[in-house]
């Protein structure tokens, strides 16, 4: 089972404690949900178990495998992607030069396979069942669901074994949410690991299956999603 485990990790910026002690274990196929007041930590935690920022102590493993130094481009490599607030997209470029960021294919010449990777891309798109007006469509056109649904298409591309998400359904109409909340459950069908950070309680408690409370850097609540209710995860944040 590919696990994914912090065991006693904390960071501190100048003299400024994030996280103290966090100890979490992640399971495929389960969607995890980190809610907490601003300054939290929770997406601090993401950015470490996504190998952004290294903890000042304790450890990572995934796959009975220490990734605590590894860097992000490395926990990539091993399967471990994140989609980020600001989504980290290109607006001038098109939709497959923003998917194929920083992977892009290439010949033995040097040139770019631009007909694969629109195969590809394509591909990716029907599977996830998003539907755009054109692949070759700059991103910035697109409407924030859509954005938000290709920086999502960008990270599982190449089939990641965890999924990290930061508000994802910040911003959205209601519309575009539910789009976004389909495609977290799909990863939850294809047996990934999905860690999912938002202020949107509603969303967290439409399709998690566990709900982590962060205060003041600690592990303050963990639940199974099904168990609490929307009042009792506002006073687990708020008490």
């Amino acid at each position: 089972m590919n696990l994914l485990e912090l065991q006693h990790v904390s960071k501190h910026f100048a003299h400024v404690e994030v996280l103290r002690d966090v100890c979490l274990r992640f399971e495929p196929g389960t969607v995890s949900a980190i809610v907490g007041d601003n300054g939290a930590g929770k997406s601090t935690l993401l950015k470490i178990l996504a190998g952004i920022h290294a903890p000042a102590e304790g450890t990572i493993t995934f796959n009975d495998s220490a990734i605590t130094n590894l860097s992000a481009d490395a926990r990539r490599a091993r399967g471990i992607e994140m989609v980020y607030q600001d989504l980290a997209l290109a607006a001038q470029q098109d939709v497959v030069t923003n998917l194929f960021m920083g992977r892009e294919q290439t010949s033995i010449f040097g040139l770019l396979k631009r007909r694969s990777m629109r195969r590809l891309a394509q591909a990716k798109m029907e599977e996830l069942g998003i539907n755009l007006p054109s692949l070759q469509q700059p991103v910035g056109q697109l409407s924030g669901g859509q954005q938000q649904a290709v920086a999502i298409a960008r990270a599982l591309l190449f089939s990641p074994q965890v999924l990290l998400l930061d508000e994802p359904t910040a911003a959205l109409a209601v519309r575009e949410v539910e789009r976004v909340l389909d495609l977290i459950r799909q990863q939850r069908a294809a047996k990934r690991i999905v860690i999912l950070v938002s202020h949107r309680l509603n969303d967290v408690l439409a399709v998690s299956d566990r709900i982590i409370v962060l205060k003041h850097g600690r592990v303050a609540a963990d639940d199974p999603a099904q168990s609490v209710s929307l009042s009792q995860v506002v006073e687990k944040i708020v008490s």
